[in-house]
């Protein structure tokens, strides 16, 4: 009995063991509650879910844009990070009607 409690893998390996494993069921049982309880008061908006439930297909959005002409767009180039956005857009509305003139 004495050599038992001076094991250092029973008395410190198998609590640990049963920690992380009796944690990650415990853990799961709450995620599982959390879960349940969401689903049961989760209310949607009527129009979103008239949206949501109206099948959009990839052919659908096809005939969309097929007869869209992609020929006159514009690459515009976006603010960097450490830009002001309102100075580089007022820019770029210069530099478009110079071009236009």
């Amino acid at each position: 009995m004495a050599g038992l409690r001076g094991n250092i893998t029973l008395r410190y390996g198998v609590p640990m063991l049963l920690l992380v494993i009796g944690g990650s069921f415990g853990l799961r049982e709450f995620a599982q509650i959390r879960y349940d309880y969401q689903k049961l008061h989760r209310k949607m908006d009527p129009a979103l879910k008239a949206k949501l439930e109206k099948s959009t297909t990839l052919e659908s959005e096809y005939e969309k844009i097929k007869n869209s002409s992609f020929d006159d767009w514009k690459n515009i180039r976006g603010p960097r990070p450490w830009e002001d956005s309102i100075s580089v857009q007022a820019q770029q509305k210069e530099a478009l009607s110079s071009k236009s003139s």
